[in-house]
């Protein structure tokens, strides 16, 4: 199926009305050009109301790890967004939003990612995205997979979730900063040239 009915079909995507308080709104941002892929958990609330990735402060940082700007994030078509679940799943009131939902990527992921033959390079935004694309080969936990990194690559590249709620992790991990991104702006450069 070409990328773009793939595409509209995603979009109109109803699957998890029943289980959602809210309508469902579809969030991905690829083409035929997608060379950079980042995979993230699931839209948040911010971005379920925009319709665009990553539009929100784990955005913002996500933006300096990859040391560009939010005109180059969403004007270059190299750059391509689908997270392991497209539609926000909600707030959990215990804290943070709930896991994407596992239909999602059920569905859908397959599909979409052999209508993009062009992907150079997935970022793993989060243990459930390494989780799903690693099939088995992640660490005990988020930390060691991304200190792992180089043994993903040259496909997949771990990262942790931008989030503000690891502001501490990244603290604590300060080998991230040193090591992952550097390698991982100079690979943004060479791929968006």
């Amino acid at each position: 199926m070409p990328l773009p009915d793939l595409l509209d079909e995603i979009r109109a995507c109803r699957a998890c009305a029943a289980e959602l308080a809210h309508e469902p709104r579809p969030v991905v941002r690829v083409s035929s050009a997608t060379r950079l892929l980042i995979c993230g958990q699931a839209p948040g609330g911010r971005v379920h109301e925009s319709g665009l990735p990553f539009d929100d402060p784990s955005g913002e940082r996500l933006r300096q790890w990859m040391g560009i700007d939010r005109e180059t994030f969403y004007g270059r078509a190299e750059i391509g967004v689908a997270a392991m679940a497209f539609c926000f799943p909600g707030t959990d009131p215990r804290g943070g939003d709930y896991p994407p939902m596992r239909r999602c990527a059920e569905l859908w992921r397959s599909r979409l990612l052999a209508a993009l033959p062009n992907v150079e390079l997935t970022l793993l935004v989060g243990s459930y995205a390494q989780a799903w694309a690693l099939k088995g080969r992640t660490r005990v936990t988020m930390t060691e997979t991304v200190r792992a990194w180089r043994d993903y690559l040259p496909a997949f590249l771990p990262l942790p979730h931008p989030s503000w709620r690891n502001t501490s992790w990244l603290k604590k991990n300060p080998w991230f900063d040193d090591e992952v991104t550097p390698f991982l702006r100079a690979r943004v450069k060479d791929i968006i040239g």
